[in-house]
């Protein structure tokens, strides 16, 4: 079982430096789950040490593409530890793992209608179509094998979520 010292569940926040990892975190607290943040720069074998019951990658400033953008190593995948991520977090695990990223002409930034396409377990419970945020000028494309998209939004073919579990 994945337990920090204390026996209380783990999940880790990967920031990217989203001005928002802070509050995925404290998200997390609110859920009676702890949360720690760590680095971009941390190693697998960092978060790994950790046992973390789920890793959030969170959002961040950059394009996947940039020159000396973060990146997701591959290995993070292969840990057997599910992985949600989150804007950029989401585009750098789609990217990493064989998915395709791509500036699809058209920014989404602040309040944006968002179309469920696949309920699945996760978004079960929300409305067919609904209002979200968003701040991205790059998108994921195309999902990489084994993934199913679950929603869109008009400037993002696959909008943030798509599953994947090890």
């Amino acid at each position: 079982m994945s337990q920090v010292a204390d026996g209380h569940d783990l999940v880790v926040v990967v920031d990217f430096g989203a001005q928002y990892a802070q509050l995925i975190a404290r998200r997390v607290r609110e859920a009676r789950v702890y949360s720690e943040i760590m680095p971009h720069t941390a190693s697998v074998a960092e978060i790994v040490a950790r046992r973390p019951k789920a890793i959030i990658l969170s959002g961040g400033p950059q394009s996947v593409y940039a020159v000396g953008a973060p990146q997701v190593d591959p290995d993070l995948f292969t840990a057997s530890v599910p992985v949600f991520g989150i804007c950029y977090g989401f585009q750098a695990m789609a990217r990493a793992l064989g998915g395709d990223v791509a500036r699809t002409g058209l920014s989404e930034f602040g309040r944006t209608q968002a179309t469920v396409d696949t309920a699945g377990t996760l978004l079960a419970d929300l409305p067919a179509s609904l209002q979200v945020w968003m701040s991205h000028g790059d998108s994921v494309a195309a999902a990489p094998a084994g993934f199913a998209a679950l929603a869109h939004s008009a400037g993002a073919p696959i909008a943030r979520v798509i599953a994947w579990k090890p």
